[in-house]
């Protein structure tokens, strides 16, 4: 896709989508014009997650290898106590899929314009699943990067850079541009993985944890993923993070270290960590209601550092997209990527 096809695909979808903020059209096509033709990404649109996000090190690694940002996109608006939703130049962003529900967030308009295909690559930040959650609404790829591997504004820590792409393949090139070194190497079949629906604390809903599960048995039968017998049990984090979050880290360190040594266990003879990406489907445009945290089965990685990424798992009944969370060892950023492309190899999701 170049700049044109990215420019005219926004004008015609966006208006129903309000997946972006911002649209520099003008500004796009004279970069594209000037842009040396030699760089890695020589004119490849993309998107930037919100109003500050060309400000981001992704993004400006990813302008220095000849991308060229076409937009910003949509995060939540002000005043809200819930952050899976977008507010685009059109109104709330619209969930490709299902128009009546929410894309996710807080990388709302990164997820839906890469659904829609109106880009095929946006940035996203990611401090409790706001890439993860996302991508698996949209039915797309999205990588949480591994805590502190790229610079990010939050001095909490729990925040760190993320992309979404149409497929996990797609994001080789991301991080080809943003890392320092990058050494792919194809994983060695079939990886050791643990499965676990809920964590041991999360109220995941019956029918997704199903879909998840549904696309874990795929991989195993494809080869792709060898399943161990232990179901991993970790602390709720929900009173660590939000500790962390308010500045207070001491508050919530026992329950942080007790999860850090459960990880390190697990990782010790596990490539891989399999959990649905949310314990829900995706809500409407009026919140998902009390007490649902739809960061349930994320938040525990911002949290311990991991990098974590959601792929494309399948549908439940009433069209909804379900996202599979593939958690690996921190700094296993590279592998995490070429492991989440064999996943994606081994998988046939259709929608309903």
């Amino acid at each position: 896709m170049n700049i044109a096809a990215s420019l005219d695909a926004i004008g015609r979808l966006d208006p129903e989508v309000s997946a972006f903020v911002e649209v520099w059209a003008e500004e796009a096509l004279a970069r594209e014009r000037s842009t040396c033709t030699g760089l890695p990404l020589a004119g490849m649109p993309f998107a930037v997650k919100g109003p500050s996000g060309i400000r981001s090190c992704a993004a400006r690694r990813l302008t220095a290898a000849g991308a060229v940002a076409v937009g910003s996109t949509s995060v939540p608006g002000p005043g809200t106590p819930w952050q899976t939703w977008g507010l685009g130049a059109h109104g709330p962003t619209r969930n490709p899929w299902r128009p009546d529900r929410t894309p996710g967030g807080s990388s709302a308009g990164s997820a839906a314009a890469v659904a829609a295909g109106m880009v095929g690559l946006a940035t996203g930040s990611d401090g409790a699943g706001s890439v993860r959650i996302p991508a698996a609404w949209c039915s797309v790829f999205g990588l949480k990067t591994t805590n502190g591997l790229l610079p990010s504004p939050d001095r909490t820590g729990l925040a760190s850079a993320g992309v979404l792409t149409p497929t996990a393949a797609d994001a080789r090139a991301y991080l080809r541009c943003v890392l320092d070194t990058y050494e792919p190497v194809a994983p060695v079949l079939p990886l050791p993985a643990v499965w676990s629906a809920d964590l041991g604390f999360a109220d995941t809903e019956p029918e997704v944890a199903a879909v998840a599960l549904a696309a874990v048995e795929r991989l195993e039968s494809a080869g792709v993923v060898r399943l161990a017998d232990a179901r991993p049990v970790l602390l709720d984090p929900r009173d660590a993070w939000t500790a962390v979050r308010a500045g207070r880290p001491a508050r919530g360190a026992a329950v942080r270290a007790g999860n850090d040594r459960r990880l390190d266990a697990l990782f010790a003879d596990a490539a891989l960590l399999l959990t649905p990406a949310t314990p829900n489907r995706p809500h409407g445009h009026d919140g998902p209601g009390a007490d649902v945290y739809s960061t349930a089965l994320t938040w525990a990685f911002n949290l311990s550092g991991h990098p974590a990424a959601s792929i494309p798992a399948g549908f439940t009944g009433d069209g909804c997209p379900v996202g599979l969370q593939l958690v690996a060892a921190r700094g296993a950023d590279v592998s995490l990527v070429e492991m989440a492309v064999a996943a994606e190899r081994g998988l046939i999701t259709v929608r309903p």
